[in-house]
Formats: structure tokens, sequence, C-alpha cells
């Protein structure tokens, strides 16, 4: 046998398992390409069939541009963006790609207080813009968008707190296959160990008939499981105790089963239309129908697992995002890191939800999730609380995106 045949045939078969077990590092979930599964978008958008982009004929990623090409990038206000860029520069600090970002974060650090004409002329002398291309050559793209919700719970079981948050369980397999082959970079495998072979991890259906299993991982208790379903769909939340204070609950993984929208169900089987599936539209449903929230719910396989984290300093921060660090309300987007470097500074082009009112600012990659696939892909971080919430939930719109670069980042 040729010496790479062992090579090839693990390289097959371990992407076939991942096939079956991948997840990845949030729970908004959606297969890759060019039309992934929103966050915050119960029933998400069909895309029209197009032929494939073979990989000789596909357009690079990032194509040069020019400032003056990025619409509204001098009227928006730069310096509000600064303290999410410092942030990034804080994490990029302990990042294999230090180095290419070390003068400018340098540089930035000695800005105090910066006015967003100091902001402009620091990106303008510093940065290039690079505007975000698709394979088949279009620059436009999904922006949708998430939220950091808030429950009521408690720490131990009881009316109206019967609802279990679940912590990470023993029994769960994370493998990040780029260690046992470069190959498979971004690629997770989750599973668990039954008679010395890897299998399934259980779905949610199975999880939430075996509660008392995870009595020992169980964090908190809360007062309704639809509000629990989409604090797993947007990743992290806060929770309310009856004494009054309030505990962050942050991502921690996931079961490794496929996101699967409950809303698009709903409209598939007639009780909803497709204007009514939206997060306020489930919940209505739910209220209606108490009996059966328990197979709606089941009927997406997807589980998140949760971590505790203590709220401190200014309230206003977001959860801390895939890049480390607090994301910053309406100046923080999750992205495709297989082609947006994290920490980096994007110029978005979009409009605002359910609506043709342009929404052009200047935000910074420092979240990733599941349903962010594909090159020119956004999600756009709204905050905490309801109205954050009702925004991201009606965020569905098509956008561009520019990435600013320092030299030593750039493509060759």
């Amino acid at each position: 046998m040729h010496k790479s045949q062992p090579r090839r045939l693990l390289l097959i078969l371990v992407t076939l398992l991942a096939v079956l077990l991948s997840a990845c590092a949030t729970t908004r979930e959606g297969a890759s390409g060019t039309c992934p599964a929103p966050a915050s978008c119960p029933v998400c958008p069909q895309c029209a069939a197009g032929a494939a982009v073979s990989p000789a004929t596909a357009s690079k990623p990032l194509q040069a541009a020019r400032w003056s090409d990025l619409p509204g990038w001098s009227e928006d206000d730069l310096a509000a963006a600064w303290p999410a860029f410092l942030q990034s520069c804080r994490a990029l600090s302990s990042r294999p790609q230090w180095p290419q970002w070390q003068a400018v974060c340098a540089e930035a650090r000695t800005l105090n207080g910066p006015t967003t004409a100091a902001v402009r002329r620091f990106f303008e002398s510093r940065f290039q813009p690079w505007l975000m291309t698709n394979p088949d050559g279009t620059t436009k793209g999904l922006v949708t968008g998430y939220y950091e919700p808030l429950l009521r719970g408690s720490r131990t079981r009881g009316k109206p707190y019967l609802s279990p948050v679940l912590g990470v369980p023993a029994d769960l397999l994370t493998i990040d296959l780029g260690t046992v082959l470069p190959d498979l970079k971004n690629l997770r495998l989750r599973g668990r160990l039954q008679g010395g072979k890897v299998v399934p991890y259980f779905s949610r259906a199975e999880i939430s008939s075996h509660e008392q299993d995870y009595a020992d991982r169980t964090l908190l208790y809360v007062d309704d499981p639809v509000e629990l379903f989409f604090l797993q769909v947007q990743g992290s939340g806060r929770v309310r105790l009856p004494d009054g204070s309030t505990v962050r609950l942050a991502y921690a993984d996931q079961n490794g089963h496929p996101y699967q929208s409950i809303g698009r169900l709903l409209v598939e089987r007639g009780e909803l239309t497709l204007d009514q599936a939206s997060m306020p539209g489930i919940k209505q449903w739910a209220r209606a129908n108490p009996s059966r929230v328990n197979e709606l719910l089941n009927a997406n396989p997807s589980y998140v697992f949760f971590r505790e984290q203590p709220l401190k300093g200014n309230e206003g921060d977001g959860p801390s995002g895939a890049l480390g660090v607090p994301l910053t309300p309406e100046r923080s987007i999750a992205v495709d890191a297989r082609y947006l470097p994290l920490g980096a500074p994007v110029f978005l082009s979009t409009s605002q939800p359910d609506s043709a009112t342009a929404l052009r600012r200047l935000v910074v990659a420092q979240d990733t999730g599941g349903a962010i696939r594909g090159v020119v892909r956004a999600d756009f971080f709204w905050g905490f609380g309801a109205q954050a919430g009702s925004q991201a939930g009606r965020m569905k719109q098509q956008g561009q995106m520019w990435v600013l670069l320092p030299p030593g980042a750039a493509p060759k």
C-alpha cells in the first residue's frame, strides 16, 4: 500500500464520522453554504437554486477596495466602535496573529478617548479595506441579529421553576478534529462512548426524558421551557433569581445534533403563516397549546449546555463571544472565521430590521455561530433585554461587508 493511503483513508473515515457527529461553536447552527439558518430566524429563508461554483472559478473571498467604496463610512460615529476594537486588541495579544496586529494595537492604546475624526484618520492610515466576496462573485449576503435574553429562575426546583438548565454532561465527548488532521480544521466531533465505540450523543428528546440523570449537572431551574429553548438558540442570557440577583449563562457546549427550525415545522403543518413564525408568534402558539409544547421543542434534536458566569463590571457589557471578550451592543458581530479573522474591524452596510432604512456602521468580528456560514454572512449583536430581542427577532436583511486589515494581516 502506498504510504499516503493510510492517511487518505483516515481522512475519509474521520470526515464521514464528523458529518454524523459534528456541531459548531454555538447553538446558531446551519449547513454551510450560501443559505445558512439564521440565529434569530425561527423560519429561515429559502435560497433559490443555482449552479455550483467550482474551486477553479470561485472568486477570492477578499477583494481590495478603496475607502470611497464604503457607503456611509464618512457618516458613521466611528468612535462608538473604538472600545470594541480595543477589546479585540486585548484578545489578539495572546493569539498567533499578534505580530500582524501588534503595531496598530500599540498605537491604538495611545489614543485616549479619540474623536470620530481621529478614529477615521487612524483606520484610513493604518488599515486597508477588503470587500467580502462570495465564491460566485456576488458581494451581498444574509445579516441576522441576536441578543441576550432575560429569564426568571431559581437554584432549587419548585413551581413555577421546573425546567432545568444543564451544564456540560460528564459523558459528552468533544474532539477538535484539527488536532488530529490539519485538513479537518474547524470541524468538531461530539458524541459519547458506548461499548468502546463513539456514537452520537443523546438528542433533545432523549435528554429531556431523562432529566433525572443530569441532576448533578443542573445549574438552575427556569419557569418557562419555551424561553429556555430560545435561550439555547441565542447561546447566552441572564437569569433573575427570586432574591433579585442576576446570573449570566454562557454557552458551554452542544450535543452534536443539527438545529431544526420549529417555526418552519409549524408553517409546514399549517399552524402558523410564514409572517407569524417569529419568536413572538411561536411563543403565542405555545401559550395556546401548552400540552403540545414539549413535542414541538423536541422536534429540534439540538441541545445546548451552559456554564454560569458572574455579572461583573459594566452590566451593559454583553456576554463573551468566541474571541473571549465581552460583546458590545450594536458594535459586535458574529462571522464565519474561516473567511474573516476574529478581532478584525468590519464595515457593515445593511438595513434596519424589517426595514429599508440604512444601517451602516463600523463593527468588530468577535463571535461565531453554527448558522453563520459563508463569506458574506453576519449576525448582529443587539444587546440585552426585550427591545434588543425585538430587533434581533425581526432582522433578516441583505448586506455587504468590508473587513479592515493592517498590511501584515492582508492576504498574499
